[in-house]
């Protein structure tokens, strides 16, 4: 997606922070604490990156991943970072999303293995810039069962290219599971509800940051207030812990 005829030049006097969903809604509410506790502007762009990735290219303050190799990928792109800045922030952990009121009485990863279980999961495929992929996977293989592996890929009836499309899916489709991250579930709990996955099989991923060399000064504000106690609740209320 690299544009050599863009020229990046953030500085407008507004943080502009531009990422994946997923991480967006805890950073646009640190934004929002942020704004309200200085009364600096803070803009979070987030979504498929193709949607956002010419404008990130020529005004991006801020670059925020959803796990490490997302952001490896977006240095692909953002050609002003460097990898030797990127910094890991918070962590979260894999669950299981049922539908509301789990029907299916799902309580673990081994209820996803019995014939009959629906299940969506998230794939970049090759295309697609995102944290989901391959966690399927890891989850099942965490054991070093083939076993493991064979039996949930029978149950998938979805692989979707990022999260927001699996979140899609699993109301489109009324699929009995879906295994992602935790802020999904805590973001939409009037459609869906987790089950935890066993501490042998569960996956953590980070959201993690870098800042352009040419930011506005307001954006090393607004990485402290992330970083601070207060940030770090607010992250905490979207599933993400240090």
């Amino acid at each position: 997606m690299f544009d050599a005829t863009i020229v990046h030049a953030p500085k407008d006097g507004v943080v502009r922070v531009f990422g994946p969903g997923g991480p967006h809604t805890a950073f646009i509410k640190a934004g929002k604490a942020f704004e309200a506790q200085t009364g600096k502007k803070v803009e979070v762009v987030f979504g498929p990156e193709c949607k956002w990735t010419k404008d990130a290219q020529k005004g991006a303050d801020l670059i925020f991943g959803s796990s490490e190799q997302s952001m490896t990928a977006f240095l692909e792109t953002y050609k002003f970072v460097e990898s030797k800045n990127v910094e890991p922030l918070y962590i979260r952990r894999t669950v299981i999303v049922a539908q509301k009121g789990n029907p299916k009485k799902i309580n673990g990863f081994a209820d996803l293995l019995n014939p009959g279980t629906s299940v969506i999961v998230t794939e970049g495929k090759g295309v697609y810039n995102t944290s989901g992929t391959g966690v399927w996977e890891d989850v099942a293989g965490r054991l070093g069962s083939l076993d493991d592996v064979k039996k949930l890929r029978s149950n998938i009836v979805s692989f979707e290219k990022g999260s927001g499309a699996s979140f899609k899916a699993f109301k489109k489709l009324g699929a009995d599971a879906w295994i992602t991250w935790i802020h999904w579930p805590i973001d939409n709990p009037q459609v869906a509800e987790y089950v935890e996955i066993e501490p042998e099989r569960r996956i953590h991923r980070v959201t993690n940051i870098v800042i352009s060399p040419a930011a506005d000064p307001e954006t090393n504000e607004f990485v402290s207030f992330i970083k601070s106690e207060k940030g770090a609740e607010i992250f905490a209320s979207e599933g993400w812990t240090k």
